[in-house]
């Protein structure tokens, strides 16, 4: 690793973490059943920036830590989460397109993180890995899609 990719990871993770920090006053809306993170949109970067995959886990985790102390979820947020974000970035790092890129974070915050998210909101499993992939899905394919489309444009410069 080099000080260039160590400093992509970082800048990243900051603006994951201002992302959902800009969330917290929307309430539930970044963490409850019912939730559109736009910080997730990052998570496509993995595309074509290989130092996105450190970047969201990172931020992921620290915006989890601090969402803690609002949502109530836990540890199990801070690390299941987290580790989610992680292998969603992977897995969307070895997709061909952005479209197939999309898949990964959709299909795994909607069906992993639904889980403890529905137990500690007393909320359905099903509709809310429904409600949560419909999220993931506004995030990554739409947000994400205009972030992978401004990186392009100036990722020669940085």
């Amino acid at each position: 690793m080099n000080t260039r990719y160590l400093s992509k990871s970082a800048a990243i993770a900051a603006l994951y973490v201002i992302l959902v920090a800009l969330e917290i006053p929307l309430g539930t809306l970044a963490f409850g059943p019912v939730q559109i993170r736009v910080a997730e949109a990052l998570v496509l970067l993995p595309l074509i920036e290989s130092a996105a995959i450190p970047g969201v886990f990172i931020g992921c985790l620290l915006a989890n830590t601090i969402l803690t102390f609002t949502s109530g979820f836990g540890l199990i947020d801070i690390v299941g989460g987290s580790l989610v974000t992680l292998i969603a970035a992977y897995l969307t790092s070895k997709m061909p397109n952005k479209i197939l890129g999309v898949i990964p974070p959709v299909a795994l915050n909607g069906l992993i993180v639904s889980i403890w998210v529905a137990k500690f909101t007393n909320f359905p499993y099903w509709p809310t890995v429904g409600f949560i992939a419909l999220g993931e899905l506004i995030a990554v394919g739409l947000f994400g899609s205009i972030v992978l489309y401004a990186y392009e444009r100036i990722k020669d410069r940085i």
